[in-house]
């Protein structure tokens, strides 16, 4: 395809990295992933790291880890603010879970909520706020975070489509109480499979390390406070403490991740370059609503909506972009309420979802990658020109 939704990203290192560990007999969560953690950990500040098998993955065990705390746990019943528009694993384990989700519409030009709603949002039974940045573009995660510590809510974090964006001089994915990542194969960085969360809380730390792998203590030291180890190394061997799963990562994927992560920020550039181009030639034209950038946009890809004042043909659009030979999909699954998983839910709308819907009725993406795209961001604009007239 001319102009594809997503694009490999690996050299010679990641191929490298395979083999040594194919040559090492070792394949699964090891050395490679303990690495891994530690330099994700630091290349964003923060305390701690814990690999799983994918961002959704990522989102699953952080939400556990809430409901085992020892003190203030979630519990069924509880609400949590969330916005109307990300991907699905967003949404599904708050709802495997037991919560509550208030769904909050998002802005039109930012694609993120709209936290202008979230005290129209708040009820006594609120213990949580999840946090997306849409397609490489920060949330008001400053906003979101403050709310949260004022009414003792914890904060979580899903950056799965941000990484390496910045807010304020601050990473996105380093706000929250729990932080999400995804390393797919389309995404910033990409392990194959694989996610991580990020935390500087010890106690959530060992929870999702718990939860990753079985719920047992064996990945945990002896002084961790979950629980009082035993004098029986033969029980302490298989000893379960918690209900959780078995979403650990490959030793490759760690592999491979270590040598995707030194290539981020010249990842980041060279997607930020992409944008400034998208930029300047759509900005401005009222035929067309892109996302005003929120702090430092790391530019997963391109959102355009119709504008709806204009009479535009999204479908003649489609077939005009078809033909052009250029990717394109909806808004991050567009808005969640309109899907029928939504029937097992329980849920409230807070205050209309117009932005969402018109995100979702008018609006698509079309991809961005790590190296230059002038003549497939010039084609797109010159086919949507044409086609928008």
């Amino acid at each position: 395809m001319f102009y594809e939704l997503a694009a490999p990203t690996w050299g010679e290192e990641e191929v490298e990295a395979i083999q040594r560990v194919v040559k090492s007999g070792r394949f699964t969560m090891g050395e490679n992933v303990a690495a891994f953690e530690a330099a994700f950990a630091s290349y964003f500040g923060a305390k701690y790291a814990v690999m799983v098998n994918s961002g959704s993955s990522a989102n699953l065990v952080a939400v556990a880890a809430l409901f085992y705390k020892k003190e203030r746990p979630l519990q069924r019943g509880d609400e949590v603010i969330v916005p109307a528009i990300s991907w699905a694993t967003t949404y599904h384990p708050l709802q495997q879970y037991g919560l509550k989700l208030k769904f909050i519409d998002v802005e039109l030009d930012t694609l993120n909520m709209d936290v202008s709603k979230l005290e129209q949002a708040l009820t006594p039974r609120t213990r949580a706020i999840m946090a997306v940045s849409i397609l490489g573009n920060p949330a008001a995660l400053d906003v979101m975070r403050r709310f949260a510590d004022e009414h003792g809510l914890y904060f979580i974090e899903d950056n799965c489509e941000s990484m390496d964006a910045e807010l304020g001089g601050k990473k996105t994915g380093t706000f929250g109480d729990l932080n999400t990542f995804s390393f797919f194969f389309s995404h910033h960085i990409s392990t194959m499979e694989g996610g991580m969360v990020l935390t500087d809380d010890l106690e959530l730390y060992h929870l999702v390390k718990a939860m990753r792998a079985h719920g047992w203590t064996r990945d945990l030291p002896h002084d961790t406070p979950l629980y009082q180890r035993g004098g029986n190394d033969h029980f302490e061997a298989y000893r379960f403490i918690l209900p959780g799963y078995n979403v650990r990562p490959l030793e490759m994927e760690g592999a491979v991740g270590l040598e995707q992560l030194k290539k981020l920020p010249a990842f980041t550039e060279a997607r930020r370059k992409n944008l400034a181009l998208f930029q300047s030639l759509f900005a401005g034209d009222e035929r067309f609503i892109i996302q005003r950038e929120n702090g430092k946009s790391s530019a997963f890809s391109f959102t355009i909506i119709l504008n709806p004042k204009r009479p535009q043909d999204r479908k003649a659009v489609f077939a005009a972009l078809t033909e052009a030979d250029i990717g394109f999909r909806i808004i991050t699954g567009g808005c969640f309420l309109r899907h029928d998983v939504i029937k097992h839910y329980d849920y409230e709308v807070v205050g209309g979802v117009e932005n969402a819907n018109l995100a979702h009725d008018q609006g698509f993406f079309v991809g961005n990658h790590p190296f230059p795209l002038d003549e497939q961001i010039t084609r797109l604009h010159k086919v949507l020109d044409a086609a928008c007239r």
